[in-house]
């Protein structure tokens, strides 16, 4: 199997970064409390809409900080071993779908 497709960075994260990340998702999955809390409390619609997209906006940064660090190691890695177009074409199917 290349090496792009492999379960584990080619270039694991550090212990920094794997921190902020899971420090970001921490306060996303605080705010979805607080959007549950505020439909039991059957708070105004738009109300909970705000918080809906603060979370979404949230999630997306989130999701181009993993992405971009997957195209400066992984992809890179295989641009570098021979192996770009595959590791491009991955990276392409990810990024269409992570934008719907």
């Amino acid at each position: 199997m290349d090496q792009f497709l492999h379960d584990q960075p080619i270039t694991p994260r550090t212990d920094v970064e794997k921190q902020a990340v899971v420090n970001r998702l921490k306060r996303i999955e605080g705010q979805v409390r607080g959007i549950q809390k505020m439909v039991e409390d059957d708070r105004y619609c738009v109300d909970i809409l705000v918080q809906i997209s603060a979370i979404s906006a949230a999630l997306k940064k989130v999701g181009f900080q993993v992405a971009e660090r997957h195209t400066k190691h992984c992809v890179s890695h295989a641009i570098k071993s021979g192996e770009g177009d595959a590791a491009i074409d991955e990276l392409m199917d990810v990024i269409k779908q992570f934008s719907k």
